[in-house]
């Protein structure tokens, strides 16, 4: 069976965000401007504007479109495995050389401009939460984590961490870094006697 074809539509939409992430690595998110997104695409200024309001929603789409993996949780029936699982692909992908620039940018970009910030939360941090608050409530349901856990504060508490080291500080977050915070966390979430 052949392959679905794309419409020209899809390819210029597509030729358009990888010509913006190429941009933005080559030259920075501040640096970036639609007119060379345009000419690096091949494409008129207009056709950029007709797809995005904005420098900051051409972007965020670019990096969430291209780089964003689904970040699906397994279900292995060990919550805590399940969830450094996830984490190590996270923090693999938000930390790599090619993404961190992009998404620092573009969450910095998301506190100067509020269309940006609320596609951001929906497209990436609501998704994100949703699984992760559906995980730990099936583990709480099979008695792994405690009958009364708080599940939006464990999200809460789980990813603040991270985000302050991979966004903040700018600290390496290895694998061990993951354990020692999973399993902080999941001391406090274990069922009581």
């Amino acid at each position: 069976m052949p392959a679905p074809r794309t419409s020209a539509h899809d390819d210029r939409t597509e030729r358009i965000m990888r010509t913006t992430v190429a941009l933005a690595r080559e030259v920075g998110y501040s640096n970036l401007g639609i007119e060379a997104v345009a000419a690096g695409a091949g494409v008129g200024k207009h056709t950029v504007y007709r797809r995005w309001s904005s420098k900051g929603a051409l972007f965020l789409d670019s990096v969430l479109t291209l780089h964003a993996s689904s970040l699906d949780y397994p279900d292995t029936g060990d919550v805590v495995a399940d969830v450094k699982r996830q984490i190590y692909d996270a923090v693999d992908l938000l930390a790599s050389d090619e993404v961190a620039p992009l998404f620092r940018a573009l969450v910095a970009e998301a506190q100067r401009d509020d269309e940006v910030a609320a596609a951001l939360v929906e497209r990436f941090a609501a998704p994100q939460k949703a699984k992760t608050v559906a995980r730990l409530a099936a583990a709480r349901s099979a008695g792994q984590i405690a009958a009364d856990a708080d599940l939006e504060l464990a999200m809460v508490t789980l990813s603040g961490p991270l985000y302050y080291l991979l966004l903040v500080t700018h600290e390496p977050v290895t694998h061990d870094v993951v354990d020692r915070i999973v399993d902080a966390l999941f001391a406090g979430l274990t069922p009581r006697a």
